[in-house]
């Protein structure tokens, strides 16, 4: 069986983006791969972190994967810091690394961009996300489009390694969703749906009640022709809302402009909102019933458990491919 990795950050609470090109897929993927769905907290260091915030949101996310229909039976789900071979890996993998590459990559040049003090962990988290990856003999790499960069550094740092050292290495692929890999905002459906916009009303937040996603919905921008059409160039808002509808509907896209053509924006917004939130709200309901229980710590302890067993046996292959430590007598 092919094993998947994917890890999300719990830098806020996740988004109905985040959901669509994550947690959802992950929920799908489960049943036919080995997956390890990791919650990437030494990631989000890389940036200033309110310590007692960072706490409730490694807790929060946790519990969304499972509300969203991950099960622990099936995939195994882990908090990054809680296994240390990854920070060992993502040491070694640094090494192995280029500073050219890695100032070359897109998210250090937006994040790092007029600012005096930058962290080096800015700068050098791609081969810890290298790490996270190759540690468990990963093939595919379910991600959205922006990650694609990323993906191909860790496939060359994987053939660097493997071609100076030793193969031990699996090359990963990359795995983009063909519809739901970019959800925009909405209210600048150009660039993408994130949490950690300052315009809350451009994102809907997985833990948003009922009422604030009609709300988000009925004013998400879109154009004054009134016709329900994707257009990506010409209707970015509308062809943003028909995307998200169609993935929660299972209709198409060419099913619901033939539905909503003699249909004005307001009636076809008001069924956007409407089917989100049945989808959401269950989500919300096993959420509350899991983010201070046990269960969820009996849960991530197990999946620690697994994960440090799967990464300690590849870091000992890197070890010993690099010289690293003693030759046991």
């Amino acid at each position: 069986m092919k094993t998947i990795f994917s890890g999300i950050q719990p830098s806020g609470t996740i988004t109905l983006g985040n959901y669509i090109g994550a947690l959802k897929q992950f929920v799908e993927l489960q049943n036919e791969y080995n997956c390890y769905f990791c919650i990437v907290d030494q990631h989000a260091i890389t940036v200033p972190q309110d310590r007692l915030a960072l706490r409730k949101n490694i807790r929060s996310l946790a519990a969304l994967y499972i509300a969203s229909g991950i099960d622990p039976e099936k995939a195994t789900l882990f908090i990054q810091s809680e296994v240390p071979a990854h920070a060992q890996a993502g040491w070694m993998m640094q090494c192995v690394a280029y500073i050219g590459e890695l100032e070359r990559m897109t998210q250090f040049k937006d994040k790092s961009a007029g600012k005096e003090a930058i962290p080096a962990g800015l700068l050098t988290y791609p081969p810890l996300m290298a790490a996270d990856i190759l540690l468990y003999g990963t093939d595919l790499v379910p991600v959205g489009e922006d990650q694609k960069q990323h993906l191909e550094l860790t496939r060359n740092l994987a053939e660097r390694f493997n071609n100076k050292y030793n193969s031990i290495f699996t090359v990963p692929e990359v795995r983009i969703p063909k519809i739901g890999a970019r959800v925009m905002s909405l209210q600048e459906p150009t660039k993408k749906m994130s949490k950690s916009d300052p315009n809350q009303k451009a994102f809907i937040s997985m833990l948003d009640d009922p009422k604030q996603i009609v709300k988000k919905i009925k004013s998400a921008v879109t154009d004054s022709d009134g016709i329900v059409k994707f257009d990506k160039e010409n209707k970015p808002g509308i062809s943003n809302l028909l995307s998200i509808y169609s993935i929660f509907s299972g209709k198409t896209v060419e099913q619901l402009e033939q539905e909503y053509s003699d249909k004005g924006y307001g009636e076809f917004k008001a069924d956007v909102a409407d089917i989100i939130v049945n989808v959401v709200e269950p989500i919300q309901e096993k959420y509350r019933s899991l983010v201070d229980s046990k269960e969820l710590d009996d849960i991530l302890d197990h999946g620690a458990e697994k994960a440090n067993k799967a990464a300690g046996k590849m870091l000992s292959k890197m070890e010993n491919a690099m010289g690293l430590g003693r030759k046991r007598r």
